[in-house]
């Protein structure tokens, strides 16, 4: 007999599970009724309740809270060889990502940590306090030629630990100091705290924002992507980083078949009326452990969709729920991506919204000094 018992959302959190707590390893975590489930929620039957384990992954119970660690990592860029992607350095303030997102395609990096890509990635977050010291140390190398940085490519660099640790506005300040180009890729309304930073950047063609909006209905947002802001916030953003000067667009991102992709040409119609120049969009990805946090998002929160999702899905990943193929992973292949692929472009120029723009200005860039106690001699 089967004695697994099926997880239950929680409150606030995107993913469902921690089952897979990491492909490197084969340790996995399965909630099985032990027998003891009645006596423990009976307080007193068997002993006090108190010296139950306080196991969120073996008893229903409260969201997990998020713990924030400290990451000490030895360099502050990533690099990356894709040639599908329109930038070879980002930075990632922080490692996993509050806002909960399901589908997010960074989840699998928490497996490095040997955390779970499932809630271990949106409640164990690591922030990086030394990260505008160590860009500085590398911009000021030698050697180093500038090109556009994406702050935010992994991870969010506007998520609720921002408040807190203030890392992307310090590493932005950094990147001012040195003239150096930055596009910044959030779903974080608190973006527009920094449009002082932004604004002067931006008048020297040195900044740009781009605000991803998966969906405009509030109750799939607040499944999907639990902890983000609500799309109403998000184009405000939009709106006020446009009022400060701050050319910003909008990625309509992931597109989930079946689920959101209905609402592709009403984001891009939002997006143009808050003032975004720009616009993008993805097709769902899916790699390594999403697949199966994608499936149990879909048995919680839309069973009754499921099967059309994934076969829509397997419809553009040439038979499979992910195809990691370059040029073809963002968009996918087949009929359905097709159509979905001359939607956008359709909407995209009724609204006058252009291509994704990376052509900030790197002529202008100063290596900064090593040490920002030290004074520039002229």
């Amino acid at each position: 007999m089967d004695e697994r018992i099926p997880d239950r959302a929680r409150r606030g959190r995107g993913a469902v599970s921690n089952h897979r707590s990491s492909r490197f390893t084969a340790l996995q975590r399965e909630r099985t009724d032990d027998g003891w489930a009645g006596a423990r929620s009976a307080q007193g039957a068997c002993g006090d309740a108190a010296d139950a384990p306080a196991d969120d992954d073996a008893l229903e119970g409260p969201s997990p809270q998020t713990v924030i660690g400290i990451d000490r990592s030895k360099s502050a860029l990533a690099w990356n060889g894709s040639p599908d992607v329109p930038f070879d350095r980002s930075l990632n303030p922080y490692k996993g990502c509050e806002h909960g997102c399901v589908y997010c395609f960074a989840r699998p990096t928490h497996a490095y940590l040997d955390l779970s890509p499932g809630l271990d990635f949106e409640t164990r977050i690591f922030a990086k306090p030394d990260a505008p010291d160590l860009l500085r140390r590398e911009l000021a190398k030698p050697g180093y030629r500038p090109a556009t940085i994406t702050l935010g490519a992994n991870t969010d660099p506007y998520q609720p630990a921002e408040r807190d640790h203030g890392i992307s506005r310090a590493l932005l300040a950094v990147l001012e100091e040195a003239r150096h180009p930055v596009c910044i890729v959030t779903k974080g309304a608190a973006v527009t705290r920094d449009a002082d930073i932004l604004g002067r950047m931006a008048a020297r063609n040195l900044a740009r924002v781009m605000v991803s909006v998966t969906t405009l209905d509030r109750a799939l947002c607040r499944t999907l992507e639990p902890r983000a802001p609500q799309p109403a916030r998000r184009l405000r953003a939009v709106r006020a980083l446009t009022d400060a000067g701050v050319p910003t667009g909008v990625l309509a991102a992931p597109m989930i078949p079946a689920l959101n992709d209905w609402e592709l040409e009403r984001i891009l119609e939002a997006a143009a009326d808050h003032g975004a120049d720009t616009a993008g969009y993805v097709l769902l990805r899916l790699p390594h452990e999403i697949k199966h946090l994608m499936e149990e998002w879909l048995d919680a929160h839309a069973p009754g969709k499921k099967d059309h999702v994934l076969s829509l899905i397997r419809q553009a990943r040439d038979g499979a729920l992910y195809d990691a193929g370059w040029g073809t992973r963002m968009k996918g292949t087949g009929a359905y991506a097709d159509l979905l692929a001359r939607r956008f472009r359709r909407a995209a120029k009724r609204h006058g919204l252009s291509a994704d723009r990376w052509d900030l200005d790197t002529t202008q860039f100063t290596p900064p000094a090593k040490d920002p106690r030290q004074g520039a001699l002229f």
